[in-house]
């Protein structure tokens, strides 16, 4: 998908000072229970950058992936490595999460193109979910699309802060 922004004086802290720890940005991703597979992150401290690296099963886990990297205070972009890869017609889901994955015949590399993406929107001070779904959706009472779609990084549809960015998925 590219590179994304973020701002690194908002989001979770995860470490102290100011090098980024690679392994405990993977270890929140894979805190979230997403489908991804291979899950590498790569830092890059003077740049305040992560790559996330790997394969993800549905394009939804690969942008909470990038939004759950992304939303962590110190990181300040996120280079979006990862591949969205559907088990064939054939069966098994669980392919994505095998090391068969890399089976070009067990699985198929599906591009963006081909996917709905949603959108990333940045909070700001004042908002919440209503009234960032009545500017998205045309409704203020949509708002539970859009915290379902950031569920598991929301526990709650108050608990938004400045400088989150968040997943908008296309109205329903």
């Amino acid at each position: 998908m590219g590179l994304f922004s973020f701002i690194s004086s908002a989001g979770e802290k995860l470490f102290g000072g100011s090098q980024i720890d690679e392994n405990a940005v993977r270890e929140h991703i894979l805190s979230l229970g997403l489908k991804l597979s291979s899950l590498s992150v790569i830092a890059f401290q003077p740049e305040q950058k992560v790559a996330v690296i790997g394969r993800a099963a549905t394009l939804e886990d690969k942008e909470k992936a990038i939004l759950a990297a992304g939303n962590v205070k110190g990181v300040a972009q996120v280079d979006d490595r990862l591949r969205v890869v559907a088990a064939e017609a054939t069966g098994a889901a669980a392919a994505v999460a095998t090391p068969a994955a890399d089976d070009a015949d067990a699985t198929a590399d599906l591009s963006s193109a081909e996917l709905p993406t949603a959108q990333f929107y940045t909070v700001k001070s004042g908002d919440t979910l209503s009234a960032i779904a009545k500017r998205e959706y045309g409704s203020a009472n949509a708002y539970p699309q859009i915290f379902e779609a950031n569920r598991p990084m929301l526990s709650h549809p108050d608990r938004i802060y400045p400088g989150q960015v968040l997943r908008i998925p296309p109205k329903a």
